[in-house]
C-alpha cells in the first residue's frame, strides 16, 4: 500500500548559506514580533509604581543635570539655541540608541530559554526590542515638543518648517545603527561574555563622544576633534538638532560617511547573526 503523503504546514529547514537571512520569514511572524514588543513595554513597568512616567522622570532630570555641569559649571555653549531644549533633544535621540544597542547586545544569552525551546526566526527578537523602544522614544519626543511648545509660546524663536518630516528619517537611521551594533555584540557575546559588561561602559564613553551636551562647532579649534568628527552618530545627532531648530554643524559628506558604515555594520551584523544563531545553543 502506498504511503499517504502528509501535508505540512509548516516545513523547518537550516539556513542555506550565510547570506539566506530568512527575511521574508520574518514578514511572516509579524504577529508574533508584536507581541514580543507589547510583551517587552509592558513587563518593563508591571511591578512599577509610576509606570510610563518614568520615561519622562529620566529626561527632564537628565536634562537639569546637564544645565548643571555643562550650561552652568563648564560654560559650554548651546549653539544659539535655549540650552533646556538643546540637552534635551540630546537626550531624546541617544536615549534611543543607547536602549537600542544594549537591549539588542543581549539577545542570546537573554532569550536562551525561549530559543531552546520553541521556533520563530531569531531574527524578530532584536527586532521587537527595536521597535519596542521606538515607543519610549516617541513617549520622551512628546515632552520635548511639549517643551517646544512653552517656550514658543512665552515669547522664545522657534524654527517650524518642513526639516521636522525628516526627523523619522533620522530615527530609523539610528535605530539601525543601534540594531546592527546590538546584534554584533549579541553574536560575540555568546562565546564572549565580556562583551555584557563592556557594552554599558562602551554606551557611556560614546555619549562623550557624541555631540549630546556640547555642540559639534564647540570642537573647532580642539586637537581631538577629529574623533567627534568620524563618529556615525554625530551627523545624525547633528541633523536631528537642525531639523528641530535649524541650527546643526553636519556636511553632506558626513552624511553619507555615516549612512554607508549603518549599512556596513547592518551587513556584518545580519551576517554573524544568521552564522551564530545555528549554534548558540551548544555555547551559551
Amino acid at each position: 500500500m502506498k504511503e499517504r503523503e502528509e501535508d505540512w504546514t509548516l516545513v523547518i529547514k537550516p539556513s542555506s548559506g550565510l547570506f539566506d537571512l530568512q527575511l521574508k520569514e520574518v514578514w511572516h511572524y509579524r504577529d508574533l514580533l508584536f507581541l514580543f514588543v507589547k510583551r517587552d513595554f509592558i513587563a518593563a513597568y508591571k511591578q512599577t509604581i509610576l509606570g510610563p512616567l518614568w520615561h519622562f522622570i529620566q529626561p527632564i532630570f537628565t536634562t537639569i543635570i546637564f544645565l548643571m555641569v555643562f550650561g552652568k559649571i563648564a560654560n559650554i555653549p548651546t549653539d544659539g539655541i535655549q540650552p533646556v531644549l538643546f540637552y534635551m533633544s540630546g537626550i531624546t535621540i541617544w536615549n534611543y540608541f543607547a536602549s537600542c544597542l544594549t537591549a539588542t547586545s543581549n539577545t542570546f544569552v537573554a532569550n536562551a530559554g525561549i530559543f531552546g525551546k520553541v521556533y520563530f526566526p531569531r531574527l524578530v527578537m532584536p527586532l521587537s526590542i527595536v521597535i519596542s523602544n521606538m515607543v519610549k522614544f516617541l513617549i520622551q519626543f512628546a515632552l520635548l515638543v511639549a517643551v517646544i511648545i512653552y517656550f514658543a509660546v512665552n515669547g522664545e524663536a522657534i524654527h517650524f518648517g518642513l526639516s521636522w518630516l525628516i526627523i523619522p528619517l533620522l530615527v530609523i537611521w539610528m535605530a539601525l545603527i543601534g540594531l546592527g551594533l546590538g546584534i554584533i555584540i549579541s553574536s560575540l557575546t555568546t562565546k564572549y561574555r565580556d562583551f555584557t559588561v563592556l557594552v554599558g561602559f562602551a554606551v557611556q564613553l560614546m555619549m562623550y563622544a557624541t555631540p549630546i551636551a556640547y555642540p559639534l562647532s564647540f570642537l573647532k579649534s580642539q586637537s581631538y576633534q577629529w574623533l567627534i568628527v568620524w563618529n556615525p552618530l554625530t551627523p545624525i545627532v547633528e541633523a536631528f538638532r537642525y531639523s528641530l531648530f535649524g541650527n546643526g554643524t553636519f556636511t553632506t559628506s558626513s552624511l553619507f560617511y555615516s549612512l554607508g558604515l549603518t549599512a556596513l555594520v547592518l551587513l556584518i551584523g545580519a551576517l554573524l547573526f544568521n552564522k551564530v544563531q545555528r549554534t548558540f545553543m551548544d555555547t551559551v
